[in-house]
């Protein structure tokens, strides 16, 4: 029955026994014999088929929206099952700066989440020194960080890209209406850094003495808890990478961050320790590397 349900879901997700066919790999008629099998086995008719057209009964309804909870438990309880039976630890496990607003590393492990369904997951988000701290105590495999340091030969060392710094400020603050604004004409206005209690100083310290930053500082523990203080009128949020997100799109504006008139850049790597070559970490850097060079 457990194929014949995940015929039924993918005939449903569709809209299509035809495309459900292709998607499996079998014929039409095949799929079709399977969803009527279901139906008899459950003594209910589930998709009420007109002509070339069918729609969901509201048993096939209840069915479908049921079945699929339950579906991705069995499924979740295969893969658990057979990573005991091998005795392994195969979790590709990842980190990414907390304040980079681009969607290039989602998509990247949503990319590799599909090539592998069997290889879990585990992301962990930080600022510069917790994903160098994790990277470093082998806590991680791989990390999307920014470069505050000298490349160093115990890492392999990657750029994804260089990308100007921007900041967000609150679309009806007078300075939304410039394209580019220089650090010194932000002065009076607090500037917000998204770091946890124990990087406040190290961030506020960076920031001061690379970006030139002057003024006060405030903190958020996240970027969606940033914006927000920048959408209610607190500070300014540097930012790289991707625009903001279409909840904040009228609410907030983004400038490119200058000093002296001249754009400030910053490189963006992805890090890994030299002498953890395993598949799955190298097939994920060069799947984020893809991801950055289609931009």
């Amino acid at each position: 029955m457990l194929k014949q349900i995940r015929y039924f879901q993918t005939v449903v997700r569709l809209g299509s026994f035809s495309e459900a066919a292709e998607e499996h790999y079998i014929s039409q008629s095949a799929v079709s014999q399977q969803v009527r099998t279901l139906e008899r086995e459950l003594g209910v008719t589930l998709l009420k088929r007109e002509n070339r057209r069918f729609s969901l009964t509201p048993a096939g309804k209840h069915f479908y929206e049921k079945s699929l909870p339950l579906m991705a438990d069995f499924d979740r309880l295969c893969k658990e099952t057979k990573q005991i039976a091998h005795g392994e630890d195969r979790t590709l496990r990842i980190g990414y700066l907390k304040g980079y607003g681009g969607a290039e590393f989602q998509r990247a492990v949503a990319e590799f989440a599909a090539k592998h369904p069997d290889v879990p997951v585990d992301t962990q988000s930080g600022n510069h020194e917790d994903l160098y701290e994790l990277l470093r105590s082998e806590q991680v495999d791989l990390v999307l960080n920014d470069q505050r340091r000298a490349f160093s030969d115990e890492y392999v060392n990657s750029i994804l890209t260089v990308i100007g710094c921007y900041v967000e400020i609150s679309a009806q603050d007078p300075i939304a209406a410039l394209e580019r604004v220089n650090v010194g004409d932000l002065r009076h206005t607090p500037c917000i850094l998204i770091a946890s209690k124990e990087q406040r100083e190290n961030e506020q310290a960076y920031y001061r003495e690379i970006y030139g930053i002057e003024g006060t500082f405030l903190f958020a523990e996240d970027l969606d808890e940033a914006r927000l203080m920048v959408v209610s009128g607190k500070g300014y949020l540097p930012i790289e990478g991707g625009a903001p997100p279409a909840q904040f799109a009228e609410t907030i504006a983004r400038l490119l961050l200058c000093r002296n008139g001249r754009p400030i850049r910053r490189n963006y790597c992805a890090f890994r320790k030299a002498d953890n070559g395993g598949y799955y970490v190298e097939e994920f850097a060069e799947i984020l590397k893809a991801q950055f060079r289609s931009r």
